[in-house]
């Protein structure tokens, strides 16, 4: 290792829901400082959710500065710049925002956003070829439904609009002046066909937005690249000086911020197969659920099979939950004894649901006991619908066996009864993917929720699987920094540099008798929610 190796770090950035982060790492994955900047949100009832690209941005150079700043490191001596972030679209160079046009402003709709459930349940209609490599049926959550809904509803915004950007690419932009886009956004949230290197043209022409097409695509992207790729010559003068650093920086091709968790942890093990043995499993606001395989696999309800999307050369499934720690957040917000815990837990210095998930660790010998505090309540947390394996935006959340208590310890009792019903969600997907041959041995598992211990060895077992905790306690700023470190030269690709940056800590294993008592539940939560299927109403 020369000099300038050891010297060098990288600087991983994560766009969320709710905040921005920096991180700053060396070669092996250590981190060394971070920062964190809240975003606003702006949601109506209508279940619109908008943000403001400049304040993403912002927000970005700030928490660059910081947590350089924090990391004590000689700036000159950060080598490449990788980002994540959710896949919202980002709307730029338009005539108004994306909703108010008295708040111009607000030009991203945030992954989250369902405007576009009608044009999705129109594009699915037609059965085109490419929803195949989308379960066979495209969510709301994806960009050209979102893309119709423009068109039809503020048609002066789109014709207007300069670039669509998915949120990672639209950062890259910012950052490098490049509108590259990600082989990864544009493949898993955009129709692109990776395995193909194209577009669809009958595809865009069919549902409306055949503009596009007869444009070249160049508003949406005419070059796709790997996650990593190094972009134009690096950060431009003006993105150089908002972040504290020096131009040329190395900026890399980015991903999703779920995909960069699984980045960050699925080759943790070191073994030969480990991206494709292992699942990850991103417990955040929402979850997702990424399974790697050498060959295509298609799974009804189950998004893919994405070509390269996130380990180069291997199809990507890509399944998950459109609610998870919000839908934890929203069910004891519910509870009467939702504010007294939440006072204990900022006594405390934490969250509420990170003190409930101590609180039933306190109560039992085992983290794996604590699935009988929730003996008779069962719930389906599906409050923004079912995003994998049924691909129905439309369902809604079930709690059953609630009685007169309102202490804490029920709304303990209700947590973990919520934490199940996510574990059960889970288990349908990787049961989906197993009907169709694409198997795992093992669940890596990254967000602050997840990889409580709590929540660890409820999922090993619901699931009957194992479930890894990597050392990092940021995986994914890691596997943005993990993008950084390739596009700057230090790593030859982003498989050499995965288990090099990236190391197993603990692990949780499923016990037999546990796993019966999870069957009985997880039973149960079945019927529970195909009954709440047939009751919710049809849009």
């Amino acid at each position: 290792m020369t000099k300038g190796d050891r010297m060098q770090y990288f600087v991983g950035v994560d766009v969320g829901t709710g905040s921005a982060r920096a991180g700053v790492f060396d070669a092996q994955g250590h981190l060394f400082g971070s920062a964190k900047r809240d975003l606003d949100m702006y949601r109506s009832d209508a279940g619109h959710f908008e943000q403001s690209s400049a304040q993403v941005w912002q927000a970005v150079c700030d928490c660059v500065r910081a947590a350089v700043a924090e990391a004590a490191v000689d700036p000159d001596l950060i080598a490449g710049i990788g980002f994540d972030a959710t896949c919202s679209l980002v709307v730029q160079g338009a005539v108004s925002g994306v909703g108010d046009p008295r708040h111009p402003e607000r030009d991203i709709i945030v992954w989250s956003d369902h405007r576009a459930r009608a044009q999705a349940e129109r594009i699915n209609a037609g059965g085109h070829a490419v929803l195949d490599y989308v379960g066979g049926r495209i969510s709301p959550e994806m960009q050209t439904p979102k893309l119709l809904w423009l068109r039809e509803n503020l048609p002066e915004v789109y014709v207007s609009a300069a670039h669509f950007f998915d949120l990672t690419d639209f950062l890259t932009w910012k950052a490098s002046g490049a509108t590259d886009r990600s082989i990864c956004t544009v493949t898993c949230k955009w129709t692109y066909l990776a395995h193909e290197n194209r577009w669809d043209a009958s595809y865009f022409q069919s549902i409306g937005l055949g503009d596009l097409a007869d444009q070249g695509f160049a508003r949406i992207g005419t070059e796709v690249v790997p996650a990593g790729t190094s972009l134009g010559t690096g950060l431009t003068p003006e993105a150089a000086l908002e972040m504290g650093l020096r131009p040329g920086v190395a900026v890399a091709a980015g991903l999703i911020d779920a995909h960069a968790g699984g980045v960050g942890t699925v080759g943790a093990s070191g073994t030969p197969n480990a991206a494709q043995d292992t699942m990850a499993y991103v417990f955040g606001t929402s979850s997702c659920t990424m399974t790697s395989s050498a060959t295509a696999c298609f799974v009804p309800g189950v998004w893919g099979p994405y070509q390269s999307a996130m380990v180069p050369g291997l199809w990507l499934n890509e399944g998950g939950q459109s609610a998870a720690g919000a839908a934890l957040d929203q069910l004891t917000a519910s509870h009467p004894a939702s504010a007294e815990a939440a006072q204990r837990a900022a006594e405390r210095g934490m969250g509420l649901t990170h003190w409930l998930a101590d609180e039933a660790l306190s109560k039992v010998a085992h983290p794996g006991d604590a699935v009988s505090l929730a003996r008779g309540l069962h719930v389906v947390p599906e409050y923004l619908g079912n995003r994998a394996p049924f691909a129905d935006p439309g369902r809604r959340a079930v709690v059953a066996g609630l009685g007169v208590q309102r202490g804490v310890d029920s709304l303990v009792a209700l947590y973990v009864a919520g934490l199940c019903g996510l574990a059960y969600g889970l288990r349908q997907i990787l049961d989906a993917q197993s009907a169709q041959g694409l198997e795992v041995s093992a669940l890596s598992v990254s967000g602050g929720a997840g990889t409580h211990p709590l929540s660890c060895q409820v999922l090993a077992d619901a699931t009957g699987l194992p479930v890894d905790v990597t050392e990092s306690a940021e995986p994914v700023l890691l596997g943005s920094a993990m993008l950084a470190a390739v596009a700057a030269g230090r790593y030859g690709a982003l498989a050499d540099a995965m288990p090099q940056m990236s190391r197993v800590a603990r692990r949780a294993l499923p016990d037999a008798a546990r796993v019966r008592i999870h069957q009985g539940r997880y039973d149960a939560f079945a019927r529970l929610q195909a009954t709440a299927a047939d009751l919710t109403p049809q849009s």
